[in-house]
């Protein structure tokens, strides 16, 4: 009888050591397959570890937040609850908890665990956010009564997969949909691709087929198109495919034209920057500027929206950020801009009810004015991609849970139009209330050549110096003048100009220490223009360009070639003019004093200019577009020649270097 417990005993610890031994395998199984972002399969493993029971505080974190980075929050808001229960200690739980709460329209419990995560150890990246969650709940509160006369009705294309990004061509509506072969391990349904069907009406569709063989990819996600306004022409999102060949790691905008009814082969946008996210693109009305979602260096938060103006040869130009009044420390996506200019997107940064919301921007008197598109609209779900048909009716996509999958797409018309809330509270003025003083800072200028003619049609960028991102792109009118540009308190600023057949330009601005205090204001509102004046000189062989550039004289020790630390930062700049001006050959010449033998001061001259044409190209300049050129003491610029007595300044004067122009292309 002894001997049976034995081995009864044993035959249990084996099976515990199995049981263990196999959790531990499926976590880990689950931990790789989440860091790879295969978090379907990542779900698979991490449930059987959780359901033996394996630390679940850890175990069932990862299931939510692999629901969560596969877009499937309110599944994420059950295992965040579970790792919560398990005392998982993992810093940034109780954000991620509340905003799946704030999805369930638990706004109390949702305040409550953002109270509860900032006061522990909030990471720099979600302290902002929560802060701004909680600072904008009573509003959110509000507008989940707001209720307009919109009706939203399903469309019948809709599937158990993604349905998305509708854009009506014709008759027809361009989707896109989860339909390929493959499988995406991200979120276990098939790769995105484009798709097209009859609109038989506006809610019946016929069957769907592939938009066109030239655009597709297998093994990539590729959608959201938007098209030119004759249809020509279509920018759209395409995913990276994980594969040595890919151009980028990450997702990216290409572009493809339609040439004798064939779509050309897809290729990467200029604007497009390969080592961040961009999608979601839309032309304008009138072609001359592409809207698009991106988290490039630079922005706001996550995803913020930019736009790039389209010249008329079909150039993009610089991705400026649309500014803070649109992007937030959320993410802000889908941007879409109306026959009438007003710009509709989705965030989650903005004061909504659930995940994504639907917004309207519109410029009152040069304010944004920010506003949320109420219910049914929105809905505590993501909703995002709108296109306005006119001013009532149009196209979303939702993955509310009255759909019929993950992401839907649906039709909505204003059932009374003209009216817009079925029940807005009245507004009750607060008496006696001062109002607070506040002040708006632009920068408008003019453009003119060197005999003060004015310049038109000159493109004007002004960069921010923090983030080096432009966040304003216009051009000059007849009269040489631009504007205005809102600018920051305390910031400094570089006005780039250009216009074919004159030099590229840098100018500084700065704001520090032009704030005005707020008691000497008058009035409620006050607006301040400062005013910047730029003079554009036309490339011309054999011009020295140290005066056009502000170039500092770049001086060498006595008897040295070796680069000081004052010519490097000269130096740099001159880099910059030649990254600027790409059609233009320089020559970089080197001067020397009289003392010393001519012979000499000629074998010198010929050093130091070699040695700062050497740094020069260290920055990644062609040797092709610089020439070294020593000049010893032959072309002096004061008096001081052989025997001549001179003080040290009027030596070191002649120890100098020019730019001269050498070719123009």
């Amino acid at each position: 009888m002894q001997k049976l417990r034995t081995s009864i005993s044993i035959l249990s610890a084996i099976i515990l050591l199995n049981s263990c031994n196999s959790a531990l395998q499926s976590f880990k199984k689950g931990q790789k397959k989440f860091d790879n972002g295969e978090y379907e399969l990542a779900i698979k493993e991490l449930q059987k570890a959780s359901g033996a029971g394996y630390e679940l505080g850890k175990t069932n974190y990862l299931i939510a937040e692999s629901y969560r980075l596969s877009n499937r929050p309110l599944q994420a808001g059950d295992y965040y609850e579970k790792a919560l229960a398990s005392n998982s200690r993992e810093n940034d739980l109780r954000y991620h908890l509340a905003m799946t709460q704030k999805m369930q329209g638990k706004y109390k419990e949702a305040g409550e665990n953002l109270e509860k995560y900032l006061s522990g150890i909030p990471s720099k990246e979600l302290k902002n956010k929560a802060q701004t969650e909680i600072d904008l709940l009573p509003e959110v509160e509000e507008l989940a009564n707001k209720k307009t006369y919109i009706e939203v009705k399903p469309l019948s294309l809709n599937s158990t997969g993604t349905e998305f990004a509708p854009i009506p061509q014709g008759n027809e509506l361009i989707f896109t949909a989860s339909r390929k072969d493959i499988i995406y391990k991200n979120n276990g349904l098939p790769y995105l691709g484009l798709y097209r069907a009859t609109l038989n009406s506006p809610t019946e569709i016929g069957t769907p087929s592939l938009f066109s063989s030239t655009i597709f990819k297998d093994n990539a996600n590729e959608g959201t198109p938007t098209f030119s306004k004759d249809g020509k022409m279509m920018v759209f999102a395409r995913g990276n495919t994980g594969k040595r060949s890919d151009a980028s790691p990450d997702v990216d905008l290409y572009i493809s034209k339609n040439i004798d009814g064939v779509w050309s082969e897809p290729e990467m946008v200029s604007v497009s920057d390969s080592l961040a996210w961009d999608g979601c693109p839309s032309f304008s009305a009138d072609n001359k500027t592409l809207y698009f979602g991106s988290n490039r260096a630079g922005g706001k938060g996550g995803i913020d929206i930019y736009r790039a103006n389209i010249d008329n040869a079909g150039r993009f130009g610089r991705a400026i950020n649309m500014g803070s009044d649109i992007n937030t420390a959320g993410d802000e996506m889908f941007p879409y801009v109306s026959k009438d200019g007003k710009l509709y997107f989705s965030s989650d940064g903005h004061a909504g009810i659930g995940g994504l919301d639907l917004y309207s921007a519109t410029r009152i008197n040069g304010e944004i004015k920010v506003e949320h598109l109420g219910i049914p609209l929105n809905s505590r779900f993501d909703d995002f991609g709108l296109v306005a048909i006119d001013s009532t009716k149009g196209y979303f996509a939702s993955n509310r849970d009255s759909g019929k999958g993950d992401d839907d797409i649906y039709y909505y018309e204003n059932t009374q139009p003209g009216k817009k809330y079925e029940n807005v509270p009245p507004v009750v003025a607060k008496k006696d209330e001062p109002k607070k003083k506040t002040i708006r800072y632009f920068l408008a200028g003019n453009v003119t050549d060197i005999n003060n003619q004015a310049l038109d049609s000159v493109k004007v960028a002004i960069l921010d110096n923090s983030t080096n991102q432009a966040i304003d792109e216009v051009y000059t009118k007849g009269e040489g003048t631009f504007g205005k540009v809102k600018m920051e308190e305390e910031k400094t600023y570089t006005i780039v100009t250009e216009k074919k057949g004159y030099f590229t330009k840098r100018e500084p601005f700065t704001m520090v220490g032009k704030s005005i205090s707020l008691d000497k204001l008058t009035k409620a509102e006050t607006d301040t223009i400062f005013y910047a004046s730029i003079k554009m000189e036309k490339p011309e062989v054999g011009k020295d360009i140290t005066k056009t550039f502000n170039i500092a004289p770049i001086y060498y020790n006595l008897d040295k070639s070796e680069i000081r630390n004052d010519a490097a930062n000269e130096l740099d700049r001159i880099v910059q003019v030649l990254v600027d001006n790409p059609t233009i050959k320089l020559e970089l010449g080197s001067h020397t004093d009289s003392r010393a033998t001519a012979e000499y001061n000629q074998k010198l001259s010929q050093r130091r200019a070699d040695s700062a044409v050497a740094y020069i190209i260290s920055k990644g300049i062609s040797s092709a577009r610089i020439v070294a050129k020593g000049y010893g003491e032959s072309q002096l610029v004061n008096k001081c020649a052989d025997g001549v007595p001179c003080s040290e300044e009027e030596h070191q004067a002649n120890r100098r270097t020019e730019f001269k122009v050498l070719e123009v292309k």
